[in-house]
């Protein structure tokens, strides 16, 4: 479903930014499901579109890590180091939020419209300042990562040249008060120089995902404790979830509101169980883990 946020309630840092958004278009599952991603820890990791072997390698280790450990990764929906957050997060069972440089109805890039579906069906979001009609651009990728910053608690950029739009969303996690991770490359590559040069200037260096949960304050049992999520991986598992929330326990009764068949149900109440969301109480009757 589509929402829209005016400029009095607008998430995260963006109330305070400079050149703050009007209004917000969201697409998730529902409004909840959006504020329960809010209320998580949340990294934006950004970088270049052209990325190299090093960079989909580091980015997808360290997105995969942390969005397993319940950090919920934003990114832009660009091509590049953009993308493979997104697909890491998704791919180690884990929640993201794709800010897009166009509005939500109409995804850019075209190419990443199978990637913005998958985001959705598993519980994420897609956030844009620009409203139905308008057209996605690269014009906009600069305003659009003022966004990604603006909704996450730090910035994390694993690979970036010199002088790329990297930078400038470097800029403004600057003047958001926003700490700065960089990931060390190698000296001698072009598309490494920008996060580089961050280092240099003072960026938190980041080795590991440790690094990264210690910048976002957080221990592996604070992690634990902040996860325990009432957010399913898919919509069947959050049906599921939001009926039981609201007291409805007896297995019958679960079936019936959720309108899965019986095979899905089944399935889902498996999962649920395995993954430890959910608890059996005996005679049918099922509780929240």
């Amino acid at each position: 479903m589509i929402w829209k946020i005016d400029n009095d309630n607008l998430p995260g840092h963006l109330p305070y930014i400079p050149s703050a958004p009007e209004q917000l278009f969201i697409n998730a599952n529902s409004p909840k499901i959006f504020d329960e991603l809010m209320q998580r820890p949340r990294i934006a990791i950004v970088g270049t579109r052209r990325i190299t072997a090093y960079g989909q390698q580091v980015t997808t280790q360290l997105a995969s890590e942390l969005a397993a450990r319940g950090v919920v990764i934003i990114s832009g929906l660009a091509l590049g180091i953009d993308g493979a957050a997104h697909r890491a997060a998704l791919d180690a069972g884990g929640l993201t939020i794709a800010v897009l440089p166009g509005p939500v109805e109409d995804v850019y890039p075209r190419s990443h419209q199978a990637l913005a579906k998958h985001i959705l069906k598993n519980n994420g979001a897609l956030v844009s300042e620009y409203p139905a009609g308008s057209r996605g651009s690269v014009v906009n990728f600069v305003a659009r990562n003022r966004i990604v910053v603006g909704l996450a608690k730090n910035l994390l950029i694993t690979e970036a040249a010199e002088n790329s739009g990297t930078m400038h969303t470097a800029r403004f996690a600057l003047e958001q008060g926003i700490e700065i991770l960089a990931v060390p490359g190698n000296i001698t590559s072009p598309t490494s120089a920008g996060a580089n040069n961050l280092l240099k200037q003072g960026a938190t260096p980041v080795t590991s995902t440790r690094d990264v949960l210690h910048a976002l304050g957080l221990t592996e049992i604070d992690v634990a404790a902040k996860t325990a999520r009432l957010i399913g991986k898919n919509q069947d598992e959050q049906a599921l979830l939001d009926l039981m929330e609201r007291g409805i326990s007896d297995g019958s009764e679960l079936l019936q509101h959720s309108k899965l068949a019986v095979d899905a149900y089944n399935q889902t109440m498996t999962m649920l169980e395995i993954t430890a969301k959910i608890r059996a109480l005996g005679a049918n009757q099922w509780g929240l883990a």
